[in-house]
């Protein structure tokens, strides 16, 4: 059990809803991997009205918590717009902020994304903001209203995991009160792992479920990956060592001598 931007949950992964291979396996996925809040796009599930319909009746059946995010926004006016009408849909002031600066790696416009959070910040939305894992970034995001952080692993569904793992070390190491989690690039149960190890509160994944063989079963390998690396964190990790040392003692160990 964890508290969330004042919200208690029992687990600390969050998951997307986009890309299944149906609302079924969707739906299924997200009960495999025990995830409390799951986001969704009013964008992107728009387009089709039957299609829309399943999506959302799947979605209504979870015992889940709601994350809308204004994904596909390239600017401050739309992703201000999306966030006020996913609000009004949802009935929530949670929104997960995305202000895409660079359509190649779907990189976040940061002086967009600060600007935006402040605006949200100050209509009374728990801004989720999805950034890069640059340090002063995340202190303008704070110092805008943000009360957590979610820096990218790497890009949106490339599975490249951790590719800066300096950057987020610096951003955990100075701010430890600030929940954050860490967002997108995660392609497989041991880059969640790695992430929950480095001692930060909770990964967001989409793709690396939705597109897996089986995504169900991939939700659930997630699902413990990052139980056991939250448990490793909270336990005490081992430090690396430049010498060996044996695990069983040595005192009183016979040494047999030949002749």
């Amino acid at each position: 059990m964890w508290k969330l931007a004042g919200v208690e949950l029992e687990s600390r992964l969050l998951i997307g809803t986009a890309r299944y291979s149906s609302p079924e396996i969707m739906r299924a996925s997200i009960l495999a991997s025990g995830a409390s809040v799951v986001t969704v796009s009013l964008r992107r599930h728009g387009s089709n009205p039957s299609v829309q319909s399943v999506f959302w009746d799947a979605l209504r059946t979870l015992s889940v918590r709601l994350l809308p995010n204004t994904a596909g926004c390239h600017s401050v006016k739309e992703a201000v717009a999306t966030a006020k009408m996913a609000r009004e849909l949802f009935d929530t002031n949670w929104i997960k902020l995305e202000v895409i600066g660079d359509d190649y790696n779907l990189q976040p416009d940061p002086f967009g994304l600060v600007e935006a959070a402040r605006i949200l910040s100050e209509d009374g939305f728990e801004v989720f903001p999805y950034m890069t894992d640059d340090l002063v970034l995340a202190e303008k995001l704070l110092d805008a209203g943000c009360k957590l952080l979610m820096p990218w692993a790497s890009p949106i569904g490339s599975g490249q995991g951790i590719v800066n793992p300096g950057a987020l070390a610096t951003l955990r190491q100075r701010f430890l009160g600030v929940p954050i989690i860490v967002d997108a690039g995660l392609g497989k149960p041991s880059h969640a792992a790695e992430a929950m190890e480095m001692g930060f509160d909770g990964v967001l994944l989409n793709t690396a479920v939705a597109l897996a063989e089986d995504s169900i079963h991939m939700a659930r390998a997630f699902a413990l990956a990052v139980e056991g690396g939250r448990s490793g964190f909270e336990a005490g990790l081992m430090p690396p060592r430049n010498f060996a040392e044996p695990s069983t003692p040595v005192v009183g160990t016979p040494f047999w001598h030949g002749k």
